[in-house]
């Protein structure tokens, strides 16, 4: 599709999103523009009317008389008057309209990305998706409460002037006309031009968001190791970028406005040549044009003209928009999450059987192969292996974050895919090795685990793993607010935190993704007897590097790139010496 009609089907869809949601306002905001354009052209032709009607013939008298004249001058207030407030009145709705448009656009997309699945964010950074929210939907808003009624004015304002310049002199017209077409040919050219940078411009910015937002959360990391120069220039490689992209958009949109302004004042100047020479050497018929005439249709020609000079000099917020529109659309319809269970657990027992499960992320690559394995409820399950095994992958079949390829996964035995994955989802808590905390105090952030949990059972999930202590150390207890993340707490205290959210849920499966890599020795022992508590009758899966947490497995599996390579309980592996004794002797798990 070529990128003009890309342009097109996006403005005609932002702009029928905005009639779906406002159409009452939108009808008032088309009569107001109606009637203040039409003003303003009736104040046009009364020039017409003064010249002839009135001065011309007052000029002639001996005793001119200015009652007639100043009653017209009077109503023409009024009329202007009118049109004065149906102006404020259509841009005060634009506003209302603008910014209610983009309370539901983010609606929208926030409720999308709810949506969509984990693969999705996987595939684009953080910052990019921000940029949606903040940058294009801002260049959206900016894009109705301006253009969109200018637009309106104009296309009133042109066809109502172009029936009242044909009315007054045709030979007059057909000049305005060439000067009209010559401007629309330098705007759309420009416009191709510049509409190539504005989308440029929207993606370096993208990257730039990205890019920062990633600095923020690893700026320990850049700190630690010397990186801040490194990052400096990264950060301003991609500035230049931006600044590049948006130098040359607005450098050509920029130009669409001189460029018009000086077609249309050579148009001015013709006109005034042309209707001179009518008004004074003219003869009786079509070329005939009187004084009043030409004064008139040299404001009309103005008003011909200033509708592409306004529509030109909004061609960057429009240009700009058009691209955001693309990027707001494109997430609004990015495939959501597809859940095609229809079994609602009611009593969820916790057994989870894997048969000759095949996956990968890309059909190009595959990444787990031919994986069988049986559990029975209430068995603690321990994945180990190098980086890149596929430990972390199981563990996200389990719960449906990917879909399978090959094989089936049985839970209590139904396939997980006739499950609903809410439904699926609620019957497991997860741990994962990198904690986030929301804004909010502890108790709630404990709470999210399950929203009805009473503060009783929040504290006592926190006593169960060891959290109880550290926790009433803080300033306001249990209702200290955690921001940023929670950077006022320590890493393991974090992941306390994390396992006491995960043990107020209560659930028959429980998932730890190296749930106490960031815990200290001395605390691991004390998370460690919380831990065991909460994996008493449920079915644990455990990915593993302490041998803490592997020794009391009843099954260990050691994964080597996608294949199970062993299998059984510690001792079974540690006596056939294969790759687990490997990793056990050498402390590699």
């Amino acid at each position: 599709m070529p990128k003009g009609e890309v342009k097109r089907d996006v403005l005609m869809r932002m702009t029928a999103f905005v009639w779906h949601h406002y159409k009452w306002a939108m009808l008032v905001v088309l009569v107001c523009v109606f009637v203040s354009s039409i003003t303003s052209l009736l104040s046009s032709l009364f020039t017409k009317t003064l010249i002839d009607d009135y001065i011309v013939p007052l000029t002639e008298m001996d005793n001119p008389e200015y009652a007639s004249l100043a009653q017209t001058l009077f109503m023409l207030g009024l009329i202007l008057l009118f049109g004065t407030i149906c102006s404020y009145t259509y841009n005060r709705l634009m506003i209302h309209i603008s910014q209610g448009t983009m309370l539901r656009l983010r609606k929208t997309i926030f409720e999308k990305m709810e949506q969509l699945p984990i693969s999705y964010f996987d595939q684009r950074s953080h910052g990019d998706i921000m940029s949606v929210y903040t940058n294009d939907v801002d260049s959206l808003r900016q894009m109705i409460s301006t253009a969109m009624a200018q637009v309106f004015s104009s296309l009133i304002t042109i066809v109502a002037t172009f029936t009242s310049m044909v009315v007054l002199s045709i030979p007059l017209t057909m000049v305005s006309i060439l000067m009209a077409v010559t401007m629309s040919i330098a705007t759309t050219q420009l416009g191709k031009r510049s509409r190539t940078f504005f989308r440029f411009q929207q993606q370096n910015l993208a990257k730039i968001n990205g890019f920062i937002e990633e600095m923020m959360t690893g700026q320990k990391v850049v700190k630690a190791f010397c990186h801040e120069q490194q990052a400096i220039r990264n950060f301003e490689d991609l500035n230049e970028q931006l600044r590049s992209s948006a130098y040359h958009a607005h450098r050509i949109a920029s130009i669409v406005m001189p460029v018009n302004g000086g077609i249309s004042n050579i148009g001015f100047v013709l006109l005034a040549v042309v209707g001179a020479t009518l008004a004074i050497h003219g003869t009786e018929g079509t070329w005939a044009v009187s004084l009043g005439t030409v004064v008139a249709f040299l404001q009309l020609n103005k008003s011909f003209t200033r509708p592409i000079a306004q529509v030109s000099q909004q061609i960057n917020s429009v240009l700009n928009a058009s691209v955001g529109a693309e990027r707001v659309f494109a997430l609004g319809d990015a495939q959501p999450e597809v859940d095609e269970g229809k079994v609602e657990l009611k009593e969820p027992k916790g057994d989870v059987d894997f048969t000759n499960v095949d996956f990968g992320y890309t059909a190009e690559k595959q990444v787990l192969f031919d994986i069988d394995i049986n559990t029975n409820p209430g068995q603690k399950i321990a994945f180990v292996g190098g980086t890149g095994a596929g430990k972390t992958t199981i563990i996200n079949l389990i719960n449906r974050f990917y879909e399978i390829q090959g094989g089936k996964i049985l839970y209590d035995g139904i396939p997980i895919t006739d499950i609903r994955k809410d439904s699926l989802r609620r019957s497991m808590s997860i741990v994962l090795q990198e904690t986030h905390l929301f804004t909010g105090s502890v108790l709630e952030n404990i709470r999210y685990g399950k929203l009805d949990a009473t503060d009783e059972e929040c504290i006592a999930a926190a006593r169960l793993v060891g959290a109880d202590d550290f926790i009433r150390r803080l300033s306001n207890g249990y209702q200290t607010i955690l921001k940023a993340d929670g950077g006022n707490l320590s890493q393991g205290e974090r992941q306390l935190l994390a396992i006491a959210r995960a043990a107020v849920a209560n659930p028959p499966v429980l998932i730890l993704d190296e749930a106490t890599s960031s815990i200290d020795t001395r605390t691991e022992q004390l998370v460690q007897r919380g831990m065991d508590s909460i994996m008493q009758g449920r079915t644990t899966f455990v990915i593993a590097h302490r041998l803490s947490t592997v020794r009391n497995a009843d099954q260990i599996i050691v994964l080597d790139h996608g294949h199970i390579i062993e299998q059984g309980t510690h001792d079974q592996l540690i006596a056939k010496k294969g790759k687990y004794y490997q990793l056990y002797t050498g402390n590699e798990i």
